[in-house]
């Protein structure tokens, strides 16, 4: 018994060690792994640090667990910024053997705990998932396909965060704390799949409205699965969004490239109050002690095939049969809810559906709600619609609470449209609304709006879009006791004739607190009296003569801030005058952000600005600042959005690019005490900035910064918000070298041998090229030339000269003064190059030239004319070598040639040349002279490979709009013909059996009892 236990002891020993080494036996195959199926498999960027890969046998024996901790995967081209997926914690079950064999390593299991996932898809149709290579794809390219094996039975998903969104529907879909679990023996071709999810704050929105908002959601759903026939089909399940049930039947086809969807679905409730539970704003924590009663009917379909062209059609029916909700806390209910609403495009082209709701009523109180709406197809659409409602407000929060919010007043409007609508006819519209004695008072400001009344009106009785006609005769309020009022007519929708006059006081802080507007914060306070006449055809024409526009607007301590301006905006005072073509700017004091500002002059075309996109605001400011920092104005050069946040201070380095206005002509005579940029100061700035076409150009702009004097002209563009360019002509006097060396980093990069002088000079030089993201040059864009005028430089503790003092043992190299001289140099493709200047030093003549370039790199030559008496004995020897000439006494002057190459830091220095001639700046020149147009040379081929690579996009491209137009006709050809047989049908039907007989009216009175109603009949749409 003794020795069993002993065994059993030893075994269970031996097999503890070995779960725990296994881990660390196959961690590095398993991984190479990994990083071979990413690299091959994966086109994206995928960050994962190695040090956050483990594996175990503990938590999953006999299975292998990989787990991979703050995974993270990128997108790339026009989803390069964009993070597909963020796993803080993925696990990955491996079958053992699979791995201890080293055959296919098989995954059984997958884990994602907390991951954020965002799907989405460009209006261009391009998805941001489309990273996976197939086994195909990788097969043509030769790569193995066998590492990896799907034997999956089990995977969960843990407190997820998803996003999906499409922009060639618009469609999106958002859920938080998604939770799923699902199963099935991915191993067999047949089998079940049974899935069980929830999510919270489950949000659907189409087109910009939300059709489902913030609701919760279970699904519990079984699929058989068949792989062989790749045909995938519903068995149990019921899908519920907040109260509302639903079941799905039918089958999911996947048998090449298109999905053949043969699919309908129905309520399996036929309460009210089921579908209520979806209505945004409803389902709340006193959902569940709402008292309703009525009953209702939903189904629908979804079948055909999807593919490029094609679309599945689809159908929902919804019936609700004297439906009625009412609030516990509230006296009265909404009643005599009924409605029948049918969707139905059999085709599934979108221009092809049909909307019916022949009845939509309601009485909310004692006020009733009518509406009826038919409409076919979108482009063109036929609409026939009615909508009238003569509604006490009061009464409504009666029925339906809005939280700190009160209303009163009375709401009378009766609306109809009937015809087609397109880009070229408009139904005939007639729809009038009138409020009397409104009043609206929020709970976030206690003052309220009191006697508001509008009366207004839309016409048109000819279905021409230039008919239309709105009228407001009158609108007044008060708000906190301040009149407003005004009236408005207008006709004419594609150059509208405009007739309004609008006066009084605006408290912008108070109506913003009654009206919130979604993420912005106004203030202050507004008093004028405007009036405007004319047409829109002579705005665009600037034919403003014909146009009467007038008045005056004081503007008092008004703000505004959003999430696209975050630096904020504020006028303490400003007055403007108006007349037809221009406004009057006078004494606006005021912030940008934190910079102060005051500004006066005129603004022209402002109403071709407001009014037509494209058209630019002309203006000729005045413009004074005691300081002006520019750092919290740069934005991100891919989203445009500010690099400042509305909590931080004003940057004190430059982060981001800086964006420039893209309709504004602006001329601005500054004046401006200092401003700031990047970790400059820029003091006593004066001159002329004009701001135009999404550019800046400076004319005789003068500042003084690091003790010099700066003159430029020039410009920067922001067009290419991503490759700004710009183009400047400095001209700089008496600044100091270290001064420069220190706040430049251009500089620092493409002068370093500056680090070593002391001293001053001026410069004349004009340069241009790309800024980076950080609002730095781009060095290998920069082309350029000009003179540097050296006053006086004292060159000491130089690496370069030091060196060459030890090689040629002339000590007086170590350290001397130029005063002076005049240096000419030229950027090149990211060189720098100094053209060849000449240097007295004692007896030493010395001729200089040459380039470095970005990466610190030396390329220069030096040659010295010195008196053959100053010549060491090794270096007499050494030039005796390369000159031939045996008996250098007889000269009076030999000339050196000394090659200056690797880094300022380690720079190294050869004597490479020699000649009893004096030759010098011949021998620099001729080098230097090679060195300018080997760059040029490299300058236009590398500007040939560019023009190269946009050919071949622009190639691209146009096959891909090519592709897409031709999508486009098949699908409009194939949506016409399905219009015209249905449009046949309809008709043959009409000729055949003509037209219904209306029914007689029933005299019967109806039953006392509610009939359910039956399930809408989708047989003619959907079962086709």
């Amino acid at each position: 018994m003794r020795k069993i236990f002993v065994g059993l002891l030893v075994f269970l020993v031996v097999l503890v060690a070995a779960v725990a080494l296994a881990p660390l036996l196959f961690k590095d195959k398993i991984k190479q792994a990994l990083d071979r199926q990413l690299a091959e498999r994966v086109a994206a960027k995928v960050e994962y640090d190695p040090a956050n890969v483990s594996l175990s046998l503990f938590r999953t024996f006999p299975d292998l667990a990989l787990s991979i901790d703050k995974l993270r995967i990128i997108g790339q081209d026009s989803f390069a910024r964009d993070t597909l997926a963020y796993l803080p914690a993925f696990r990955v079950g491996l079958d053992l053997m699979s791995v201890v064999r080293g055959e296919q390593i098989k995954i059984k299991s997958i884990q994602l705990d907390q991951p954020d996932i965002n799907l989405r898809v460009l209006k261009s149709g391009r998805a941001n998932w489309d990273i996976f290579l197939s086994d195909s794809t990788l097969a043509t390219q030769g790569k193995d396909t066998s590492q990896l094996s799907i034997a999956i039975k089990g995977w969960e998903i843990v407190g997820g965060k998803m996003r999906y969104e499409d922009l060639t529907i618009p469609f999106a879909v958002q859920a938080h704390n998604v939770n799923h679990t699902g199963s099935g023996d991915f191993t067999q071709n047949v089998f079940d799949m049974v899935s069980q999810t929830t999510a919270d704050r489950f949000t659907m929105n189409y087109a910009g409205t939300d059709y489902l908002s913030n609701t919760k959601l279970n699904a519990d759903v079984t699929m058989a699965m068949d792989l062989d026939k790749m045909l995938f089909t519903f068995k149990d399940n019921q899908v519920r969004v907040n109260e509302f049930p639903a079941s799905f039947a039918g089958t999911i086809a996947m048998p090449q490239d298109a999905i053949n969807f043969n699919l309908t679905f129905k309520a399996l409730e036929t309460d009210f109050k089921n579908i209520l539970s979806i209505v945004p704003g409803v389902f709340t924590e006193k959902f569940k002690n709402i008292e309703t009663g009525g009953k209702m009917a939903f189904d629908g379909y979804y079948k055909g095939t999807m593919d490029e062209v094609k679309s599945p059609g689809y159908g929902v029916n919804l019936q609700v049969k004297d439906g009625m909700f009412k609030y516990p806390d509230l006296p009265q209910a909404a009643r005599n809810i009924n409605v029948n609403m049918v969707v139905d495009n059999p085709s599934g082209f979108t221009n092809n559906v049909k909307v019916s709701v022949k009845q939509f009523h309601l009485d909310l109180g004692k006020n009733p709600v009518d509406g009826t709406v038919a409409i076919d197809g979108l482009e063109p659409m036929r609409v026939d619609g009615r909508v009238k409602a003569n509604v006490d407000l009061a009464e409504i929060m009666k029925v339906y609470p809005i939280e700190d919010l009160l209303l009163r007043g009375q709401l009378f409007v009766d609306a109809t449209a009937k015809g087609i609508y397109s880009t070229t006819q408009m139904p005939v519209v007639q729809a009038a609304m009138r409020l009397t004695n409104g009043y609206v008072k929020s709970k976030q400001f206690p003052a309220p709006i009191e006697n508001l009344t509008l009366n207004g009106t839309v016409t048109n009785t000819t279905g021409k879009p230039n008919d239309t006609r709105l009228n407001i005769p009158q609108f007044r309020m008060l708000l906190d006791g301040e009149p407003l009022e005004g009236r408005i007519a207008a006709q004419n929708i594609d150059k509208p004739i405009f007739d309004t006059n609008v006066r009084g006081t605006v408290d912008l802080t108070k109506l913003t607190k009654i009206f919130p507007l979604e993420g912005m914060t106004v203030t202050g306070r507004l008093n004028g009296d405007i009036a405007a006449k004319g047409s829109m055809a002579d705005i665009e024409a600037e034919r403003y003569q014909n146009v009467v526009a007038s008045g005056t607007v004081n503007a008092q301590n008004v703000t505004y801030k959003s999430a696209d301006l975050p630096q904020g905006v504020k006028v303490t005072r400003a007055t403007a005058t108006f007349n037809n073509d221009k406004i009057v700017l006078q004494n606006m004091n005021g912030f940008v952000g934190s910079s102060d500002i005051a500004a006066s002059g005129t603004i022209s075309n402002y109403m071709g600005y407001l009014f037509t996109p494209g058209q630019p605001l002309r203006g000729n400011l005045t413009v004074n600042s005691n300081r002006f920092n520019v750092n919290e104005w740069m934005v991100d050069e891919v989203t445009a959005k500010p690099t400042t946040t509305a909590k931080t201070t004003a940057p004190a380095q430059a982060q981001g690019v800086l964006q420039i206005p893209k309709y504004f002509d602006l001329t601005l005579n500054s004046n401006v005490g200092q401003v700031v940029y990047d970790n400059l100061k820029l003091d006593d700035v004066k001159g002329t900035v004009v701001v135009r076409d999404e550019a800046v150009r400076m004319d005789g702009l003068t500042f003084n910064t690091l003790g010099g004097n700066f003159a430029t002209t020039g410009s920067y563009s922001s067009k290419d918000l991503q490759h700004p360019k710009f183009n400047l002509g400095l001209n700089i006097k008496n600044l100091n070298f270290q001064n420069a060396f220190q706040a430049f980093n251009s500089v620092k990069t493409l002068v370093p041998l500056a680090a070593n002088l002391e001293g001053i000079f001026s410069t004349n030089f004009n340069v241009s090229g790309e800024m980076g993201p950080d609002m730095m040059p781009v060095y290998s864009s920069l082309t350029g030339k000009g003179l540097f005028e050296v006053v006086r430089a004292a060159v000491s503790g130089s690496e370069v000269m030091d060196k060459i003092s030890a090689l040629t043992q002339f000590q007086e190299l170590k350290k001397f003064v130029v005063e002076n001289k005049d240096v000419a140099a030229e950027l090149l493709n990211g060189n720098f190059i100094v053209k060849p200047f000449d240097v007295n030093v004692g007896q030493i003549k010395m001729t200089v030239g040459g380039s470095n370039n970005v990466n610190g790199n030396l390329e220069y030559v030096t040659a010295l004319n010195v008196p053959t008496g100053k010549l060491g004995n090794q270096l007499n020897a050494r030039l005796t070598s390369l000159t031939g000439v045996q008996n250098l006494e007889g000269t009076e002057r030999v000339t050196l040639g000394l090659t200056i190459g690797g880094t300022v830091k380690n720079p190294q220095v050869k004597l490479n040349s020699g000649s009893v001639k004096a030759q010098a700046k011949d021998l620099v020149q001729n080098i230097v002279q090679a060195k300018v147009t080997d760059a040029k040379s490299q300058l236009q081929a590398r500007a040939q490979v560019a023009q190269d690579s946009l050919q071949r996009d622009l190639a691209r491209k146009q096959q891909d709009l090519q592709e897409k137009a031709r999508l486009e006709i098949e699908k409009k050809r194939l949506e016409a013909e399905t219009k015209i047989r249905s449009q046949a049908k309809d008709k043959l039907n009409g000729i055949l059996f003509g037209k219904p007989k209306t029914r007689p009216t029933e005299t019967t009175e109806p039953a006392t009892t509610t009939p359910e109603p039956s399930p809408a009949d989708t047989t003619s749409t959907g079962n086709r």
